[in-house]
């Protein structure tokens, strides 16, 4: 005959883990800033320094809004999964001391998104062990937006500059085409009369083209309620990241040579993205406008 004996700890235990959530997240989430405290000022370095990752300041306030606009209560049941969250804590601080060894030989960039990744995946791991599996679903979003933290690594961040310079060029090329300016395209440079334009790495528009993205699977997730038209609203945020630029760059060559060539110098051309930005936030609006009018009608037909 086995006998089990229980001290009068457990109840107390089992109390506190019920009843703190918020302590140990708390706890937990110190912990994840000592750990990693040298990597997160890194990270801001770098997005203050770099435009291309400007994008990244925004994402921490932007999780912690949403998940604070949907929270409703603090897991306090059976269900909060421990072993699930701490197989994720445990995953991140091995992934984080494998990182520094010998046997992987990786560049200052990449250790930093390494290290960014090994973050989340804490942070994930203390949502689900303090608040539990249910909490963590609601918050699935939030949490998962928190991998924008990741910054690309130089060689996937060349190859989509890249691709943004070539649709750049194409977008602007063919809208020389439509308004009937002869034009010729050869790589990214772009020959029309009295001017030749080059779409350089700097003229991509990342930051913008990452600032457009971003907003985008904001609203989507505020405004919809469909996984499928969340994801068709994010999907258009990328050609149209790409038309936006392409829309500037013959806005620049129109006026360069039938008004003024120092507009290819002036403030326009330095600090007007603003404005081609909200030009497709506004397409963005009007599409998030109609989805979610059809999904209106969806549920009063389906009611």
């Amino acid at each position: 005959m086995r006998m089990r004996t229980h001290t009068a700890s457990d109840p107390v235990k089992a109390a506190f883990f019920r009843s703190s959530p918020f302590l140990i997240f708390s706890i937990l989430g110190a912990i994840a800033v000592a750990v990693w405290w040298a990597s997160l000022v890194s990270l801001f370095t770098l997005a203050l320094r770099d435009e291309q990752y400007t994008h990244i300041l925004l994402i921490l306030p932007i999780s912690a809004v949403l998940i604070f606009l949907d929270w409703k209560s603090a897991e306090t049941s059976s269900k909060w999964s421990l072993p699930v969250g701490c197989s994720l804590l445990i995953l991140a601080v091995i992934a984080t001391a494998a990182i520094p060894l010998r046997s992987f030989a990786f560049s200052p960039e990449a250790e930093l998104s390494a290290n960014m990744l090994a973050f989340v995946a804490w942070c994930m791991g203390a949502f689900i062990a303090s608040f539990g599996a249910s909490a963590f679903r609601r918050a699935l979003f939030p949490l998962c937006f928190l991998l924008w933290l990741v910054p690309f690594p130089p060689l996937v961040l060349n190859h989509i500059v890249s691709l943004l310079q070539q649709g750049s060029t194409a977008a602007a090329h063919l809208l020389f085409l439509i308004a009937g300016i002869p034009v010729a395209q050869r790589d990214t440079f772009l020959h029309i009369p009295g001017l030749t334009l080059e779409v350089a790495p700097e003229c991509s528009s990342m930051r913008s083209s990452m600032m457009l993205i971003v907003t985008t699977m904001v609203l989507a997730q505020l405004l919809l309620r469909s996984f499928w038209r969340k994801l068709a609203v994010v999907v258009v945020a990328i050609p149209l990241s790409i038309a936006k630029n392409g829309l500037r760059i013959f806005v620049l060559g129109v006026l360069a040579t039938r008004v003024d060539p120092s507009f290819l110098t002036g403030r326009l051309h330095r600090q007007g993205g603003i404005i081609y930005f909200l030009i497709a936030l506004a397409g963005i609006a009007l599409l998030l406008w109609i989805l979610r009018r059809d999904e209106e009608k969806s549920s009063k037909i389906a009611a």
